[in-house]
Parts: structure tokens; sequence; C-alpha cells
């Protein structure tokens, strides 16, 4: 048996009757659909490769320690594989509410937590594939990794060979001396890197206690979700981000910005610099672990200049807290405070990260995050796979919550909201895409002598190949 760690056991514990804490993916493909035989066998071939999907989660008993995960008696990989068709013509309104109905439920914790639908009957011969990996089990560039593993950029079924990286094991992605004669600040020291660094992040966190302005994207959240797509193609994002010396994860939270900017001003309410805090999730995976189990992230939180009517002038101001932030040592804390939690017993942990992850009401507004996703078209069983798009969890007080992967020239948006507290959903999404459009439309009226944006930054190449 194997425990979680102390951050894997808060995501498994933050769940109750209305937050369900799995993240996933849409992806769909051309046609025609394989058999359900076909994708079980695809998927059983897979499984030596993913300890995890074979493992359930027990308890310690009054929650004296970690979870742990268990090797059950028997597993049936058709319990978590299933089936169904949607009725003609297979519309993509009718694909996204049949995946607001799977998304809005629990995964089963008497099983490994995962499932896959397959969805027949789409518009054009399609099919797709529909992922729930519970948040415990993996994160998001984790999740992108082991889609990763179990497709391929094989175009014909017969082409199908070894595995893309080595299997996943249960053993440690970073081997440690034992933590029990580390203190705190070996820890400081060999994880986190400079300490003063980490010292300003933290305190930079702490200044997040004072709350921002009161508003309707956090408040209560009921059980059902409502989720939207949206897909960008990746040449208008590098196009904006090299022609503004930015990156293109700027880019996206300026568009961002301008969904919540006709969001609050829709509902009649302000947008002061404050308004809305998002929380930025930052992969500490190495590449060579993409397909790793478990979380590997810490954390920033940017304050979006909702405030801001001229596009330009957002992209400035995102650019320059974003450097800020780099700067900080915001995620080296963050970071910090993961790698302390190995020195404490196992109730404390759980409820001190428990707490920390319910604090939006005061510190956060909403959550975006961008994963890098499969850099070459993937197939399933020889058929290509066209579009991919990301589903991630609200929890808590967070009513909305985006998440960007890219995939085979495009990113994709997948934009998860309260379906009670959030009718206007289609109002953000839209903003989003205005977002994009007026910076395109700004990129191209501004050359690069002309242009009233000066960023205190060089432009870094890796950066903008996301």
């Amino acid at each position: 048996m194997t425990a979680l760690t102390a951050l894997d056991s808060a995501f498994l514990r933050l769940e109750d009757a209305d937050v369900s804490l799995h993240i996933g993916s849409v992806a769909v493909f051309d046609g025609p659909p394989p058999s359900y035989e076909q994708v079980t066998a695809l998927i059983t071939a897979k499984l030596p490769e993913l300890p995890r999907f074979r493992q359930v989660v027990r308890e310690a008993p009054l929650w004296l320690g970690r979870p742990r995960w268990v090797d059950p008696p028997e597993f049936d990989v058709t319990n978590h594989v299933r089936r169904l068709a949607l009725p003609a013509p297979g519309s993509d309104r009718l694909l996204r509410n049949t995946i607001e109905r799977l998304m809005s439920t629990h995964l089963d914790r008497g099983l490994p937590l995962w499932e896959l639908w397959i969805i027949e009957g789409l518009a054009g011969g399609r099919w797709a594939l529909v992922i729930k990996v519970h948040h415990c089990v993996v994160d998001g560039v984790g999740g992108a990794g082991l889609l990763e593993l179990v497709l391929g950029p094989w175009r014909s079924p017969s082409e199908v060979v070894e595995p893309l990286r080595p299997p996943i094991t249960n053993a440690p992605l970073r081997r440690s001396l034992d933590r029990h004669r580390r203190s705190p600040l070996s820890l400081v020291r060999s994880e986190a890197g400079d300490v003063r660094t980490v010292v300003r992040g933290l305190i930079q966190f702490a200044e997040l206690a004072v709350p921002p302005p009161r508003s309707t994207l956090a408040g209560p959240i009921g059980p059902d979700r409502s989720w939207l797509p949206l897909r960008v193609p990746m040449a208008d994002m590098r196009s904006i981000a090299i022609a503004q010396g930015c990156t293109v994860n700027d880019v996206v939270l300026a568009a961002v910005t301008r969904g919540f900017r006709d969001l609050l001003q829709g509902r009649g309410e302000a947008t002061r610099p404050d308004s809305v805090r998002t929380l930025v999730p930052v992969s500490t995976r190495p590449e060579d672990q993409r397909g790793c189990a478990g979380n590997q992230i810490t954390v920033l939180v940017a304050k979006l200049p909702v405030h801001l009517a001229d596009p330009g002038a957002r992209l400035r101001a995102v650019h320059q807290q974003t450097a800020r932030l780099k700067r900080s040592g915001e995620a080296q804390g963050g970071a910090l405070v993961g790698q302390l939690a190995r020195l404490l017993p196992g109730p404390v942990v759980s409820l001190g990260l428990g707490g920390l992850l319910r604090v939006p009401q005061w510190m956060l507004g909403t959550v975006t995050t961008n994963v890098p996703g499969p850099r070459v078209p993937l197939y399933a069983l020889g058929r290509r796979l066209r579009e991919l798009y990301p589903y991630v969890p609200i929890a808590d007080r967070v009513r909305i919550a985006v998440a960007v992967l890219s995939y085979d020239g495009a990113l994709r948006f997948g934009v998860t909201a309260d379906r009670e507290s959030t009718p206007d959903l289609e109002v953000f999404v839209d903003g989003i895409r205005a977002g994009l459009a007026e910076l395109r439309e700004y990129v191209e009226h501004k050359s690069s002598a002309q242009a009233d944006i000066a960023f205190s930054e060089p432009m870094e190449a890796k950066e903008l190949r996301r």
C-alpha cells in the first residue's frame, strides 16, 4: 500500500455532495466508431502502465493518517468503460449537454477513480471519448501525458508498437532523504531554491488575505455543471504574442480578462483592479514525467485587469503582472508549503491543506489553467483525434474555472461553471472570443515600432512554443 501525497489527499477530502473533483477531457474522433470490445481491449493493454487506474483509495481509521492506494481483490475494466449513443442528428449542443450531465456526477469511491465514456452518433459519423479522472490521481499536465500514453501517433491499429515512455511506477518521482531526518531549512534550501525568494513568495501569499470586492463570481455552488468549449488557432495566439513581445499565456489571460469584464458589466457590477483574482496552477513536473500519476503543481495568484477597456492596456497589465509574479517567489513559496507538509502528521496536513483549498471566498474569484497538450496528431484504433477539449472542476465557492489545452495547431478552452448561479456563461465565453478578436485587430493596426505597449522583459522563445 502507498500513501497519497498531502496535496492528493486534500483533493480527495475536499469533495462533498456539491463538489466533484475530477478533471477530464473530451476527445472527438473521425468515424466510424470502434466496437466496445476494441476500446476495452485498448485500455486493458495499457493498464499495466497505469497502476493508479487499477487501485482504490482507502481512508485511514478516523482520518488518522493519509489515505492509501490499495490493490482491490479483483478489477473489471467494464466497470469503467461505458457506451452511449446520441439521438440523431448528434449535434455539438447535444454532445455538450451530455458532457455536462456526465461531469456533474461523482466517481464511485468503491472503484478505481476513473471513467471512460464512448459516445457514438455524432454528426458527420464522428464519435467521442469522454474521460473522467479524479484530481487525486493526476493533475492536468499528467492527464495530458496519460492521454498520449493511451492513444498514439499510429494511423492504423496494426502499427501500434511499444509505448512512448517507460511504464509508470509507484516510486517517488524525485528521490529524497528520509523526511523525518530533514529540517524545514534543509527543505527550503534543497527543494525551493533561494531562501529570500521563498520568503518574498510567502509574503506575497499573505497579502492575499485582504478580501477582494464582493461579486457574484464567488458564492455557494450546487452539484450541476455547465461546460462550454472554444477553439482558437494557435497561429493567432503566437502572432499576437510575438508582435507584442509577451507569452501565449499572457494572451490567454488577457482574453479571459475581457470575458470577466463583459460578464461583470452584463450583471451590472463594478469592474475594479481587484475585482477578479485567478489561481494559476504552475506545473513542477519534469518533461519526461508527463504521463506519471499524482499532482506536481504549485500556484500563482494574478489579479485580472478587468477595469481596463483598451485591449492593449489589458495585455500590458497582464504581462507586467505575470513577469512580476515569476520574480516574486510566489510559486516557490507554494512549493515550499507542499515540501514542509512531508514533516507533519497526516491529520494535520489534511486539515491544513483542506483549509487552504477552501478559502477562495476571500482570496480568489476563478481558476485559469493552461496545459501543453500532445504535440503531434493522435489516433485511437486508426481513427484520428480531431478535437480535444479539457474539463476542470470547480470547488467550494468558485463558480467559474477555465482550462486551456493545446493540440494540433489550436488552443482549446473548456469553461466549467456552476449551472444554477451562472446562467449567462455564454456571455463570458463570447467575451473571451471577442477579447482575442480585438487583440488580433490591435496587432494588425500597430507595427512593433508604433505599438504603445512597451514590455520590460524580452520575449522567451521557449514560452512562445506553447
